[in-house]
């Protein structure tokens, strides 16, 4: 038996549509739990030496860092340090955009603070700093607590030379 070519194309619409999930897929992270709004007087500051470059987080001209990312030119990589707690697992927590990172560092005592100085090192290339160049917002997780890091508007630019800087 032979369906005229109307009804044909329409059960396979039908049979394509029930295939078809009913949701759209579920991003690795849900809703941001935290807010993308730049903080008063932090910002992200780029410094370059000669073939050196850091990307800092923080009050400019002061030892309130948050978060740092250093790179030598070209390098490809990108070393981070960030404050930590001592006593909990040596790693640093990354997440922008929907994309998160979870990097194994490195703890030292910290001179400024009752925690540690954690130190990693990660290809420039990684999908959490791609949607960081992209959204211009980084968040770092320490145990239950969330810290987003936000660029203001204009200082996304030092975001992106810093990145075509380490390559």
């Amino acid at each position: 038996m032979r369906l005229p070519l109307p009804l044909l194309l329409s059960a396979l619409v039908l049979g394509v549509t029930a295939c078809a999930p009913l949701t759209a897929p579920t991003p690795t992270l849900m809703a941001t739990p935290y807010t993308t709004t730049p903080a008063a007087n932090y910002d992200w500051y780029l410094h370059v030496d000669g073939d050196d470059a850091r990307l800092a987080y923080g009050l400019r001209d002061s030892d309130d860092l948050r978060l740092g990312l250093d790179c030598g030119r070209g390098s490809g990589r990108v070393a981070l340090s960030a404050l930590g707690e001592t006593g909990a697992r040596p790693e640093i927590s990354l997440e922008s955009g929907g994309e998160a990172a979870l990097y194994p560092a490195t703890a030292e005592a910290s001179e400024l603070t009752d925690g540690v100085v954690l130190s990693a090192s990660v290809p420039a290339a990684a999908p959490v700093f791609r949607r960081f160049q992209a959204v211009g917002w980084l968040a770092q997780r320490q145990a239950d607590d969330i810290h987003a890091y936000v660029a203001h508007p204009g200082s996304q630019a030092r975001i992106t030379r810093f990145f075509a800087f380490c390559g």
